[in-house]
């Protein structure tokens, strides 16, 4: 016999998306990686000269040590850019999941 579909399972949850605290706490830290990749590439682009052993190669490897440094600078979450944007997506204290489920207002 099947048993009725109660309204609180059938309501997504976070964790069950794959999503729950870890997740949400991991793609607010990619997030800050990449507003700090931007900040760093604007930083590059802002050079006062020539460089004298610049080529494409060299400006490859700059580019993938700029992101590893960001991604390992958001790990460390000291910009506060990851706490603010994982602060807004949970909410007020107490705020239930279902007001992410596309209600009307």
């Amino acid at each position: 016999m099947t048993n009725p579909i109660s309204s609180a399972s059938a309501m997504p949850t976070l964790a069950a998306g794959g999503g729950g605290d870890g997740g949400l706490r991991k793609a607010a830290e990619a997030f800050e990686a990449v507003i700090l990749r931007q900040l760093m590439a604007s930083m590059r682009q802002a050079k006062l000269g020539d460089d004298i052993f610049g080529s494409s190669a060299t400006d490859n490897f700059r580019e993938m040590a700029d992101a590893r440094t960001a991604d390992s600078l958001a790990a460390m979450r000291q910009f506060g850019i990851a706490d603010m944007v994982e602060r807004q997506f949970r909410g007020p204290p107490g705020a239930s999941v279902a007001r992410f489920g596309g209600g009307g207002q």
